[in-house]
């Protein structure tokens, strides 16, 4: 092992898994006493509850919104695409598939770290029952977690959003966005990437006049509009999902809130909901957030400097 600002950052299959760090905002490092304190707060409940943000795979390199000097907020005037929008306006599925088709490649390829690698050996030894995430990266997938549920969908799935029928139902075509990229590769054979950055949900900025031109396909089932199946701004979490968490919620005897500054009501209404039961709730998080009120234990610091040394042995 080697020492980061105090912590041991654990080396997992012969590989140090350093943080990256262009879009974690500043912060003080976490001390020895901080991984104790989480610790103990864990090792009494094995059936936690730990609900992640973007603040976790910020260390992975992906942005966030709303981080103080680093995030999207701070860096530009762009605002996340709307639900409404998406679906009203061709111009705004046009401009939005071509960012998302010219950044999939980066956002695709992204690595876990080690946050969601301690998790997932947290899962295999028994220390939680399940982790519900804010973010749609898959991180966790990838780190080998098993018993995730993504709360605002993932960007590795396209579904159709077609119009119901007098039933109610609507068209159930899905397919995987790393086949989507593929056809859209064959729509789009003379598309480069001239972007300059990546965004929180894997798009890329690209002048207007650079996508005018970029071809999407229509379901092929129905013939209705595609979208990467996430929750956009503007739109609700699916209800059976909603259902989900509330059942891991009642199951668990505690909740772990890890890079999120649950400001989005669809993760601090967990922390109230756990509140409501009598569960406790710890946070680490850079900064405040709006659950620290609530919170039976708060630690302001990057959850990998934390996390990496939880239930390691002395050496």
């Amino acid at each position: 092992m080697r020492f980061l600002a105090g912590i041991r950052v654990p080396q997992i299959n012969g590989k140090r898994f350093n943080s990256s760090s262009m879009f974690v905002p500043a912060h003080e490092p976490a001390h020895e006493s901080d991984c104790r304190r989480l610790e103990k707060f864990l090792e009494d409940k094995p059936h936690i509850l730990v609900l992640t943000g973007a603040g976790i795979s910020t260390e992975s390199g992906i942005p966030d919104y709303r981080s103080e000097g680093v995030g999207l907020y701070a860096r530009s005037n762009h605002k996340p695409i709307q639900h409404g929008d998406f679906v009203k306006s061709e111009a705004t599925r046009k401009r939005y598939w071509a960012r998302n088709y010219v950044g999939w490649p980066r956002f695709s390829s992204i690595a876990p770290n080690v946050t969601h690698y301690t998790l997932a050996r947290l899962e295999r030894e028994g220390r939680i029952s399940g982790i519900v995430t804010q973010n749609v990266d898959r991180l966790h997938g990838k780190a080998g977690s098993k018993q995730v549920i993504e709360l605002h969908g993932s960007g590795f799935d396209v579904i159709c959003i077609g119009s119901q029928d007098e039933r109610g139902k609507g068209c159930n075509y899905r397919i995987d966005r790393h086949e989507f990229q593929i056809i859209l590769d064959q729509l789009n054979p003379a598309m480069e990437d001239n972007s300059t950055s990546m965004r929180p949900d894997g798009d890329v900025e690209l002048s207007m006049e650079y996508v005018q031109g970029f071809k999407i396909p229509p379901c092929p089932q129905c013939g209705g509009n595609l979208k990467p199946e996430i929750v956009f701004f503007g739109d609700n979490v699916p209800m059976p999902r909603i259902e989900k968490v509330v059942r891991m919620i009642i199951e668990s005897d505690g909740v772990l809130v890890l890079g999120s500054s649950l400001t989005v009501f669809s993760g601090y209404r967990i922390i109230l909901q756990a509140k409501e039961l009598g569960l406790p709730v710890a946070i680490v998080n850079i900064g405040a957030t709006r659950g620290d009120p609530k919170a039976d234990l708060k630690i302001s610091a990057r959850c990998g400097e934390v996390m990496a040394n939880l239930f390691k042995p002395a050496r």
